[in-house]
């Protein structure tokens, strides 16, 4: 069994920043032009500048934090403890979401778009009944097959990584260590990064259902290894990079997202100009790495030290993360009889999803079977407060896929 690595105390603090950023966001796609389950009478493109300062590299920090979780997990637990655990914690979850929390967001989907299809007298119950039987419903071309797991997709992609690394750190064994400058760290995982986005994402768009879906399983797998080789020798050298590239990669990454607004601004008349599309593409896919590079830098800065407050705020992200997008679901649709000003009902659902989930953490975590349900790690009675908790401390987010442009 191999000795648990250093833990890194800014990881919980990072983890909080990122999933503060979550409900925010989610909420910001009830108002803009892209496509989700539910949309606001007032929606526009007003939104969309601000959503795409995070929407590239959201998701990629998230795997990359989960990498350097479930590594720190296998250290201390090896390859069965880890199944064991990632399944408990990530599969079971999984099924209780997609048959309970995830329904009221298919229900209210299929309500306002296509209310014909409902079965039954249209009501939640009967609904339900049909969604746990399967089926689809469709709007033209665009189905919707359930049950689905809607925002939980990230669940399945992290069991599946964080077992295919437990399986490959326990029979292949790299002793090496990659030496590189700082300014390598930069420059070499954006390189793949930009291919990717020119050559693998025409071919293989976004699918979220883990057969189909190359191009998330090159990219965000790839970001998981990186997590994961950042608590080994291999490339323990990255999180020292990025504390000292931090200002460097925030500017290239501000730089990055407002030519990207420019592009995407006159995208119709720039699309067949020959090389610009790909040029932007490949800066999309290399924005992504460098706004990850920005942010484990500066949480480093943050977070320098164990906080016991974060540390509790930290545990409490997998369980609002599963509970939170219905909940943004379900408040839409009870605000939008009021009529309120889209910027106040804004502020209003931010605040009210809070509201919601934190005490519902609160509560279930007393609960055994729903704790578990719920993917919420109870401390056993004789730990004590100082006991430091295994970085398989989950970190998940978002959710629903969403471009800078339609096909930058």
């Amino acid at each position: 069994m191999n000795t648990s690595p250093t833990r890194l105390p800014f990881l919980d603090g990072l983890r909080v920043a990122a999933f503060a950023l979550l409900i925010p966001y989610h909420v910001g796609m009830y108002y803009v032009t892209w496509d989700w389950h539910v949309k606001s009478p007032a929606a526009s493109d007003a939104l969309e500048p601000f959503m795409q300062l995070s929407s590239p590299w959201r998701l990629g920090l998230l795997f990359l934090i989960a990498g350097a979780a479930c590594q720190g997990l296998f250290a201390k637990r090896g390859v069965l403890g880890t199944l064991k655990d990632r399944s408990l914690r990530l599969l079971l979850p999984l099924v209780f979401g997609m048959a309970v929390i995830v329904t009221p967001q298919a229900y209210f989907e299929v309500l306002t778009k296509v209310p014909a299809q409902l079965p039954g007298d249209g009501g939640y119950v009967d609904f339900w009944v049909a969604y746990l039987h399967g089926g689809k419903y469709c709007r033209g071309n665009d189905c919707m097959d359930v049950p689905t797991w809607n925002h939980l997709w990230f669940l399945p992609y992290l069991w599946l990584y964080a077992v295919l690394g437990a399986l490959l750190a326990r029979f292949v064994v790299i002793r090496g260590e990659l030496k590189l400058p700082a300014w390598a760290w930069l420059l070499l995982p954006a390189v793949p990064l930009g291919l990717l986005r020119v050559f693998v994402k025409p071919l293989f768009p976004v699918e979220h259902d883990l057969v189909h879906d190359l191009y998330n399983h090159l990219q965000y797998g790839g970001l998981f290894a990186i997590g994961w080789a950042s608590r080994t020798p291999l490339a323990a050298g990255f999180w020292a990079a990025a504390l000292r590239l931090r200002w460097v990669a925030l500017g290239v990454s501000l730089a990055g997202w407002a030519v990207l607004l420019a592009f995407n601004s006159h995208y119709d008349a720039l699309k067949s100009v020959e090389g610009l599309l790909a040029a932007a593409r490949t800066l999309r896919g290399a924005l992504t790495w460098w706004a990850i590079v920005a942010a484990c830098g500066w949480a480093q800065r943050a977070f320098p030290r164990e906080s016991p407050r974060l540390r509790r705020a930290s545990a409490a992200v997998f369980c609002l993360y599963i509970l939170h997008q219905s909940v943004i679901v379900l408040l839409t649709q009870a605000l939008k009889p009021l009529g309120l000003p889209w910027c106040l009902e804004a502020v209003l659902l931010v605040a009210l999803t809070f509201a919601v989930c934190v005490p519902a953490y609160l509560g279930a975590r007393r609960v055994p079977g729903l704790a578990l349900l719920l993917g919420i790690q109870r401390a056993p009675r004789s730990a004590l407060p100082s006991t430091p908790r295994v970085m398989g401390q989950l970190t998940t987010m978002p959710v629903t896929s969403s471009s800078t442009s339609p096909d930058a």
